[in-house]
């Protein structure tokens, strides 16, 4: 999720845990604790591309980085804050991490959190920015935070935070259930023959979703809002893997894909070979356009390749913005 929520998250664990021992300290640093995990993302000054994203959510959103990150903070913090004990801080820590860890898991993105192994946990229910988990849930923080330390009035603000945003995003899952009956049965009424589908929220909202189906060529990308009237449409994107030729050799390449899921296609355009990672879809509410959230281009040789991620349009993302509304009340962009 994005930082705000995390932080907001993050607090509202610290408080649970120690609120009433340690005050508004257990709120700062339980925003702290729902910050770090996060961290990893500086890593991408330091390595290239696709090392940066095999990092990414890696071992910062691990449960041995929330054990023993949550020790090492909780021993870190109590060298000088006496009023409660490293075991209570190394608690505080640990949730934080955790928690933040887990909330995470639920994107489309997902988490490593059986760091080493490489499983990637991603429920896909919520996307990373959502106002309707994050707002009541901040709003209940804040009243917690201004109502006296150890009060019933406190204690009880925050658990309605932790309360409602986890009712909301047990009620984005039931959404996810309900979509994907939708999309299967929408596949089956047009005798579309498949391998795999994944689903997940369109930005900021749980009302329009979107379907990545893997068919033996292609990808088939749909969307479903609760509003529609009319049938579900897939839109074809050729996987054109042939295309990397020897490229798909490189160990870097190789690395990319396992990155993707293999759920990737391939664009020749004038300046290069892209590969575009279908987990997250479009940057744009039209699915039968050729511009991915997530692409990078490919240069070199099968010996030495170089990986960028290809920068995104501003105006892009501005106009997906505006049609989203639109397209979510059931519109046809």
């Amino acid at each position: 999720m994005d930082s705000f929520t995390q932080v907001v998250l993050g607090a509202a664990v610290g408080e649970a845990a120690l609120g009433k021992k340690v005050g508004n300290k257990a709120l700062l640093y339980g925003a702290i604790a729902g910050t770090i995990p996060d961290l990893d993302i500086l890593s991408g000054f330091f390595v290239d591309t696709v090392t940066a994203l095999e990092i990414h959510r890696g071992v910062t959103h691990s449960i041995l980085f929330a054990v023993f990150g949550g020790m090492f903070f909780g021993w870190l913090v109590s060298l000088w804050e006496k009023k409660a004990s490293w075991k209570q801080w190394s608690w505080l820590f640990f949730l934080g991490f955790f928690t933040h860890s887990w909330l995470d898991a639920h994107t489309s993105w997902g988490t490593q959190i059986f760091w080493p192994f490489g499983y990637q946990i991603s429920f896909r229910n919520i996307f990373v920015i959502d106002p309707l988990y994050t707002i009541p849930f901040a709003v209940f923080l804040l009243l917690a935070w201004i109502s006296p330390v150890g009060s019933v009035k406190r204690s009880r603000y925050n658990w309605w935070g932790i309360g409602v945003s986890s009712a909301y995003m047990l009620v984005t899952i039931i959404f996810k259930f309900v979509t994907y009956d939708k999309f299967v049965q929408a596949l089956e009424e047009q005798e579309i023959v498949y391998s795999t589908i994944q689903t997940k929220p369109s930005p900021m909202n749980t009302i329009l979703w979107t379907a990545n189906v893997q068919t033996e060529d292609a990808f088939l990308i749909g969307d479903y809002s609760f509003f529609d009237t009319e049938p579900i449409q897939f839109y074809s994107h050729p996987k054109n893997h042939e295309l990397l030729g020897k490229l798909k050799e490189n160990k870097d390449v190789q690395r990319l894909i396992r990155v993707t899921e293999d759920k990737y296609t391939i664009v020749q355009k004038e300046d290069g070979i892209y590969l575009n990672d279908l987990r997250f879809g479009m940057i744009s509410v039209k699915q039968d356009g050729d511009k991915y959230a997530f692409s990078y281009k490919i240069e070199g040789t099968v010996d030495e390749v170089v990986i960028t991620e290809e920068i995104k349009d501003r105006e892009d993302a501005k106009k997906m913005l505006s049609d989203l509304w639109k397209r979510l009340l059931g519109r046809r962009i």
